[in-house]
């Protein structure tokens, strides 16, 4: 009798444990069917009905989708918004009235003149439209979840002026950078070379851009963002693009990159955002590099943005933000990486070229005629310039002034070496 019970005893258990295992993977199943209903809601609300759609040869689908029916007026704030015209600011643009040099002529001396983005060499949307970098499955389901897809972690963005050590290096960002602060500022200009940076760990980035900055670095602050950047786990692959971003709130609830969520109004039919830039600068090779306007229509109020000499992006609306609302309080230019510290050890992560200031021309990573927009809608050369950077054994920055580049600054690193274990 004593074996039977045993015996008995043992199927029970087994049965138990059976059991208990299927309705794991009921309840398994149901998790990852909440997800994929949750995931095809966000495509849906993500990738607009297209007019046409064009498939660039780096495998994104860019969808050219009607002007009124982008995702900025999702937003319940833009439901009977009136889009601004471009052509409307042609007289507010600051660089009509403070344009110190000529663009052009700076361009033919150092670099081959065209640069534009990969998908051109498969087609171009119609008027009336914008071009949209489409959201696959797999892009979202990169995001640690579908709230936070295409969304920043919170407090990423450079404080040079804070001297606590613990936020050096918060969330592992890591920058070289410099910036303007202590007067009121009402856009910024750039010109940046564009460089496709090597990435150790998937879950890192490497970017170069400019920030716009409202408010102190705590909760309330504000911050518009465009540049150039690397980020396998947005875009799934090591292409350098385009990108803008966004938020009113310290990355905690609202904003995102690019046009992944309600916010930035494009009105431009042939950039996209998010899209691959081509080409790009090769060590001791051609140079390419990309303006980046951001400014603050003064009739309006709203910030608009420029790529290039010519392609007026669109822009943020004044409401999105309260510290910006009326003007910027700071401006920042230059690189910034994430170091997940793997195995230990200081990221190889390059920033900009991978190389340090001091090689120069060709070979280290620049942003060159670097202006600030004044009270009085002028582009301006900045009075003063300070600079920042957590680790300069890792990446730094060198500033200069004079001829054709105005005021220029060289930046960036290799990440980890022999003197930044």
């Amino acid at each position: 009798m004593a074996a039977h019970g045993s015996a008995w005893q043992g199927m029970a258990w087994i049965l138990a444990l059976a059991t208990f295992l299927s309705c794991a993977v009921v309840g398994t199943g149901r998790l990852e069917a909440k997800q994929r209903l949750e995931v095809q809601r966000h495509l849906r609300r993500l990738n607009k009905q297209a007019v046409k759609s064009i498939e660039s040869p780096d495998g994104d689908i860019i969808d050219c989708v009607h002007l009124s029916r982008q995702p900025a007026f999702d937003h319940p704030f833009l439901k009977n918004h009136t889009v601004q015209v471009s052509s409307s600011l042609l007289v507010p643009l600051p660089f009509m009235a403070g344009l110190l040099f000529d663009e052009r002529e700076v361009a033919s001396h150092q670099r081959t003149p065209s640069i534009s983005q990969l998908w051109h060499q498969k087609g171009r949307c119609p008027e009336n439209t914008i071009p949209i970098r489409r959201t696959k499955r797999d892009d979202v389901l990169r995001a640690s979840s579908v709230k936070r897809y295409g969304r920043k972690k919170h407090r990423s963005i450079p404080n040079p002026l804070s001297v606590d050590p613990d936020l050096l290096n918060e969330n592992g960002h890591q920058h070289a950078i410099a910036y303007v602060e202590g007067d009121t500022y009402y856009g910024a200009k750039a010109t940046m070379n564009v460089w496709e940076p090597k990435i150790q760990q998937a879950n890192e980035f490497s970017l170069s851009q400019l920030w716009i900055l409202g408010g102190s670095f705590g909760a309330d602050l504000n911050s518009i963002e465009a540049g150039w950047q690397v980020s396998p786990d947005l875009y799934g692959d090591n292409n350098t693009r385009l990108f803008t971003y966004w938020t009113s709130d310290s990355y905690e609830a609202t904003g995102c990159y690019n046009l992944l969520c309600s916010g930035f109004i494009q009105v431009n039919s042939e950039i996209a955002m998010g899209a691959t830039i081509y080409p790009i600068s090769k060590y001791g090779g051609s140079q390419y590099d990309i303006s980046i306007l951001v400014w603050k229509d003064p009739k309006e109020g709203h910030w608009w943005m420029q790529f290039g000499d010519g392609y007026v992006l669109g822009y943020w609306p004044s409401f999105l933000f309260s510290c910006l609302e009326d003007s910027a309080t700071m401006i920042e230019w230059g690189g910034e990486v994430v170091n997940s510290e793997p195995d230990g050890e200081h990221t190889s992560t390059a920033m900009g070229s991978g190389h340090f200031p001091g090689e120069g021309f060709g070979k280290a990573s620049y942003f060159r005629n670097v202006q600030i927009v004044d009270a009085s809608n002028d582009l301006r050369p900045p009075s003063e310039f300070g600079t920042f950077t957590e680790q300069s054994s890792c990446y730094d920055v060198q500033t200069g002034n004079g001829g054709r580049w105005g005021h220029y600054f060289y930046y960036g690193g290799p990440g980890r070496n022999s003197n930044c274990p």
